[in-house]
């Protein structure tokens, strides 16, 4: 007999078996997890010198200017800052960056950008917007890895376009392009991610007509372009008059202002932006309003080309620190490349090494870096490894290489 405190249905829902709760989609069947994630996981130890992660150096962030900005919005305009927004941006923003991207070369208007929550949502809303399951990405080979994720989960079909010194070369992307029919092209060309290597004016010119040939889009992501340390600028091809009209822009405040404000933007022919504008607010509705405003009061009451300025002196000395250190760190027959800007150097060790086995050695030294094999669509180079030097001061960079010299021992 049943007491009365025990529920009447308890016994036979103990005994009734329960079904087995429905499976992830299958589209992250064929997406695993960053492995540049897993290494920072790995090691976040105090005592580690991390070449792993691009990361800019908390120390330079501008934190009096960015908690002004906060106070100044939360003061001056509350309910307007912690409310809804509208899901193209907040205006001010919009404004203020249009104005940099013009003086820079690029004619922007407000209207023309879209905020986005990172530049990375940025490649999700055009992953949502242009990409049929099994359409064509071509990238360059080795490539982001998170735009790598991005584009697996919208199910595209990524073809490697090969790659040398100079970046994406120009005939064998003609070549692919006339026989894959790419729905577009993804490239960072300024101090890529993951090599360093800036594509020259003549390439990105290339690069334009055989999108206005061949009708594919053109995705150039640009997080980098502002930290340059030797070298004159090169126009955006987005710049480029064969490609105006297919080539969308993404910038981002990460690497100039502070990642954890995830302020990125996207510029893009209004078409493909109004698309984009339906997918972000399926996404998140908008991105946040106060951190918006605060980023457009920064823009307005500090001087930002400053803060940059002092962030590119201090990355050029890590940079040389790094470069000078290799010589001794690297085994010999070891290469890298000297990049004029951005956050990376890549090297790659002599045929018979393999970065990838001998990562776990050098975290027993409590140094890391990460492997080159995985930012490959095409055939891996197993020597490849990319060093980040904007971490660390150049006196951690030099011991940080000292360690990195016991594991070739």
């Amino acid at each position: 007999m049943l007491s009365a405190a025990t529920p009447a249905h308890a016994d036979s829902a103990a005994s009734t078996p329960s079904a087995p709760v429905p499976a992830v989609a299958s589209r992250l069947a064929g997406v695993g997890s960053s492995p540049v994630r897993d290494i920072l996981a790995l090691t976040a130890r105090p005592e580690m010198i991390s070449f792993a992660g691009g990361l800019p150096a908390p120390e330079l962030f501008d934190v009096a200017g960015i908690r002004a900005a906060y106070d100044g919005v939360l003061t001056d305009l509350p309910r307007q800052a912690l409310q809804y927004s509208t899901t193209e941006g907040d205006p001010e923003l919009r404004a203020a960056v249009a104005g940099r991207l013009t003086a820079r070369g690029l004619p922007t208007d407000a209207d023309d950008l879209l905020v986005t929550t990172g530049s990375q949502q940025a490649l999700t809303l055009l992953a949502t917007a242009l990409l049929e399951p099994g359409g064509v990405v071509l990238v360059e080979d080795p490539c982001y890895l998170a735009a790598l994720q991005t584009f697996a989960f919208a199910g595209a079909r990524v073809v490697p376009v090969p790659t040398d010194d100079q970046g994406i070369v120009p005939e064998a992307l003609e070549e692919i392009a006339a026989r894959e029919n790419p729905t577009l092209l993804y490239v960072v060309p300024t101090f890529q991610n993951p090599t360093g290597r800036t594509l020259p004016a003549g390439r990105r010119t290339a690069v334009a007509e055989a999108a206005a040939r061949h009708g594919f889009w053109i995705v150039e992501d640009d997080p980098y372009g502002e930290l340059r340390y030797d070298g004159e600028p090169v126009p955006w091809i987005a710049a480029d008059p064969a490609a105006s009209d297919r080539t969308v822009l993404l910038g981002s405040f990460s690497k100039v202002m502070a990642p954890g404000l995830r302020l990125g933007h996207l510029r893009a022919p209004a078409g493909l932006r109004r698309s984009c504008v339906i997918a972000k607010q399926a996404a998140d509705l908008h991105t946040s309003t106060v951190d918006q405003a605060a980023a457009a009061r920064y823009l307005r009451d500090s001087d930002l080309d400053a803060h940059v300025a002092v962030m590119r002196a201090a990355y050029r000395e890590r940079r040389d620190a790094m470069l000078d250190g290799l010589p001794a760190a690297l085994p010999g027959g070891s290469r890298w490349n000297r990049p004029e800007g951005g956050m990376f150097v890549w090297a790659t060790l002599p045929e018979g090494y393999d970065a990838t086995a001998l990562l776990r050695t050098a975290v027993g030294h409590e140094v890391a870096y990460v492997p080159g094999a995985p930012f490959f669509c095409g055939e891996p180079d197993p020597g490849a490894m990319r060093l980040s030097f904007t971490t660390h001061s150049a006196e951690e960079i030099g011991e940080g290489l000292r360690r990195l010299a016991k594991s070739f021992v």
